[in-house]
This record gives C-alpha cells, structure tokens and sequence, in this order.
C-alpha cells in the first residue's frame, strides 16, 4: 500500500517502525492519516509482525488533531464518525498481541499523546514532551485518554500531568513512570529499535497472552486474575515455544521461537 501521511518499514526480526509523516504541521492527525491508521491496523496484525513501533517525523512527535477539524460542528455526523474511527485504531494498539512502542521524539499533545497511551512502552529523547491542551480549545481528554492516563499512572500523578500549564518534559516523565527510558535525540530510535528487535525474538504466544493479562487486570478481582493468570499459564505450558526455550538454555544457545 502506498501511505501518503506515514511512512510504515518492515525491519528486521519482525519489527515494522510507523513514522507519522506530515512535519510541515507537527504531524497533526488529518482525514488522511485517520483513514491510513484504520488500513494500518491489519497490516500490523500481520503473523510476521512481531513488534511495533511509531515515532513521527521532524521535531514533533503529534501536536494532535489537525485544529482545522475543530472548526467543524460537533453535530456533524461525519465528523463523530472519524473521532470514533480514532478511538477504535487506538483501542486496535492497545490490544494488538505483540509489544508497542512510542518513541517520542519531540512534542505530543491531543491525539499524540493518546496514541502514546494506547502503546505499551514509552521512550522519550530528551527533546521529547508531553501534555494536554484540551482545556484551552475548551475540551476534556477523548478517545480513551483519561481512562488510559489514571490506569497507567493512578488518579494523582494523572491530574498532575493533565493540569499542567506547561508541556511536560521527558525527565519528569521519567519520574512519573510514564516515560520507561530516556535518551538523547541521536539514540532515541536506535535505543527503542534495538529493545523492539529483542521482544520480538522473545516467545511471540507468552508476550500475546501476558499483555492481555495486564490489560485485563484493572477490570478482574483478585481471584478472578490468578484464575486468568493460571488459565494463561497452562496454555502457555503446552505450546512448542515452552520446549523450545527450555532445550535452548539446556543447550546454551539462543531459542529459535516460531508462535506455535
């Protein structure tokens, strides 16, 4: 397919890195890229597919939805159409049974920070920052945002970063848990690569089903995790990819998985 607003390369070991590509305005979310993140979703269920990784190109990471789009009336049905189309392609990331990444490589407001959200790690450079400015259009969070921010972070440290007057930076984010790791500008994606390209050589089966287990915890009892958790497990116990990585440290070699 040919991608018009990002670029999407399929890397070695598995890893496909999405570059959102529109710099000239801060790679702001678009009719275009909304549509090309819906046709993206399929291409990174793809079974070769083992890691993923966006970052965007130029000085920001996504300022956002285009603000042209906020001129439209909310009332248009089309309108809620594509904000649900978004909701859904980062609902589609947060479930995708294989780790993602937001290497954020400079500013992430509205939108940019909900796609971070809705990956599983973040790295930020130290150029990297982050924040909401939803309460200067006279707006809340959308598309999962709050629910995703308390759930990562608890109710204060949230509030702390959602009432900033300010971008927040990559070390605070850091401090936070936010932000996993952070590098200078020149290592951001190299550093993230390199940790992508590792998961992915990892059992793809137990990384899928443990994802789903974290996910899942905030809405499970205790007692009904240890039961998935268990459940998980057993699963997991019976696969070729168990043999494989406990004949590999018998054998002193790196395991060869396959998803099976």
């Amino acid at each position: 397919m040919k991608w018009k607003t990002i670029q999407v390369k399929s890397l070695e070991g598995g890893v496909v890195l999405v570059t959102l590509n529109r710099p000239e305005v801060l790679n702001a979310v678009d009719e275009t890229m909304r549509r090309e993140f819906t046709s993206l979703v399929p291409v990174l269920q793809e079974e070769d597919v083992r890691a993923v990784v966006f970052t965007g190109a130029g000085r920001a990471f996504c300022a956002g939805v285009d603000i042209s789009r906020f001129e439209q009336d909310w009332s248009d049905r089309y309108f809620a159409g594509e904000n649900y189309d978004l909701l859904d392609f980062f609902d589609a990331l947060e479930n995708l049974p294989k780790p993602v990444f937001a290497a954020i490589n400079g500013a992430a407001t509205g939108a940019g920070i909900l796609l971070a959200l809705a990956c599983d790690l973040r790295v930020a450079s130290e150029a990297g920052r982050v924040g909401f400015r939803e309460h200067q259009l006279g707006l809340v969070p959308g598309l999962g945002g709050s629910v995703r921010l308390v759930r990562l972070l608890g109710l204060a440290r949230a509030k702390e970063i959602y009432f900033q007057k300010e971008l927040v930076p990559a070390q605070e984010l850091h401090r936070l848990g936010l932000v996993a790791k952070v590098t200078t500008p020149e290592t951001l994606l190299p550093e993230t690569l390199e940790w992508a390209r590792e998961l992915a050589a990892r059992a793809p089966l137990a990384l899928a089903r443990a994802k789903l287990l974290f996910n899942g915890v905030a809405d499970r009892t205790h007692r009904e995790g240890i039961e998935a958790e268990n459940e998980a497990l057993e699963a997991s116990v019976r696969t070729q990819d168990h043999k494989e990585g406990v004949a590999a440290f018998r054998e002193r070699r790196r395991p060869v998985f396959k998803g099976s």
